[in-house]
């Protein structure tokens, strides 16, 4: 298992400038909090309706960069940062449950096998609309999870608006085994990518 380990005075270095977040996720915001982050938030709604065709990296990189262009905006030193998660199990890609129903669905089908976890993240220059991106991956394992199991986690309202119904920081957690890639990705905000495409910019 591999946690990114990035200092929030480094990040501060690279940015420098105002950072905007173009999510409500709690996860997103948790991480960037941890590291010392000072940021603002703007709410974006999207179409998120993938087709049946689409890669996970591809869909996931596009989505991303529609949020980071819908958000609102306009202080011409801000970085625009959005970020999207999908879950991809054998061929079927996983986005975030519309019901109950659906959610035990898609846990049913991470039960006992491994599946992939794609998060891509834009992030956008407002002094000049450049948009750089980037896209994680990382793999993880769940052990079998009974029925009962399921009706918990369902339950909780964890499922709700977390990509393949799950959230690996809570009850599902506990049945991951193992995990191959970097941790926070799966949380929906590889890090260590944003710095990188942070220094990019710089």
């Amino acid at each position: 298992m591999k946690r990114a380990a990035v200092p929030g005075a480094e990040l501060m270095g690279v940015l420098g400038r105002t950072l905007v977040l173009a999510s409500t996720s709690p996860r997103r915001m948790e991480l960037l909090s941890s590291l010392g982050i000072v940021f603002s938030v703007v709410p974006v709604a999207v179409d998120e309706s993938i087709s049946p065709d689409e890669p996970a990296e591809t869909a996931c990189l596009r989505l991303a960069v529609e949020k980071a262009r819908s958000a609102n905006v306009l202080d011409p030193k801000a970085w625009i940062l959005a970020a999207d998660t999908l879950v991809v199990v054998g061929d079927i890609l996983l986005g975030k449950p519309r019901d109950d129903a659906e959610a035990k669905s898609m846990l049913r089908q991470l039960s006992g096998r491994d599946h992939d976890v794609w998060t891509g993240v834009a992030i956008r220059r407002m002094v000049d609309g450049r948009v750089f991106t980037g896209a994680e991956r990382t793999r993880v394992w769940f052990d079998e999870l009974p029925d009962a199991a399921i009706d918990t986690i369902v339950r909780s309202g964890e499922c709700r608006d977390k990509a393949g119904a799950y959230g690996i920081q809570g009850l599902a957690g506990v049945f991951v085994s193992r995990i191959e890639g970097d941790y926070y990705n799966v949380m929906g905000l590889p890090v260590g990518t944003v710095v990188e495409r942070l220094k990019e910019f710089s």
